[in-house]
């Protein structure tokens, strides 16, 4: 697991970035950052005059840390949302958080380790494999 240190020496000397290059740096589609954008309110990079989004070095440090708990430490995106919130200080007590429909208990958030994830991710490509095979009849 990288830290945010190494990510951010990977990260060229500049202010701003637009998406495609927010994109590159960080190996997540554009289409994935602006639906992050939606969903994250931490995440909020500045629209140039032309009307681009532009992106400081602190949203590309955002864009690592959200990546980092969705897709390694299999947090639910509320459940990312959640633990930024916190990291950041702002679920202060009397703080009100976005509201979001929450699912019954027995469903929210649950967190899977590497190995889990790595296993539901295998068996997804061989339902899908068996799904290929079953098509060809």
């Amino acid at each position: 697991m990288a830290s945010a240190a190494q990510h951010a020496s990977a990260v060229p000397e500049k202010n701003l970035f637009r998406i495609g290059e927010v994109s590159r740096l960080t190996g997540t589609k554009a289409f994935v950052l602006r639906y992050w954008e939606t969903e994250f309110p931490t995440l909020e990079p500045v629209k140039s005059s032309s009307g681009h989004r532009m992106y400081r070095r602190e949203d590309i440090e955002t864009v690592f840390e959200i990546k980092r708990l969705l897709y390694e430490e299999g947090f639910t995106i509320a459940g990312a949302r959640r633990h930024l919130a916190e990291q950041n200080g702002s679920a202060q007590p009397g703080a009100e958080i976005p509201s979001v429909p929450q699912p019954p208990a027995r469903e929210r958030d649950h967190e899977l380790s590497r190995t889990q994830r790595k296993c539901l991710l295998d068996l997804r490509e061989e339902l899908l494999a068996i799904l290929t095979l079953l098509e060809g009849r």
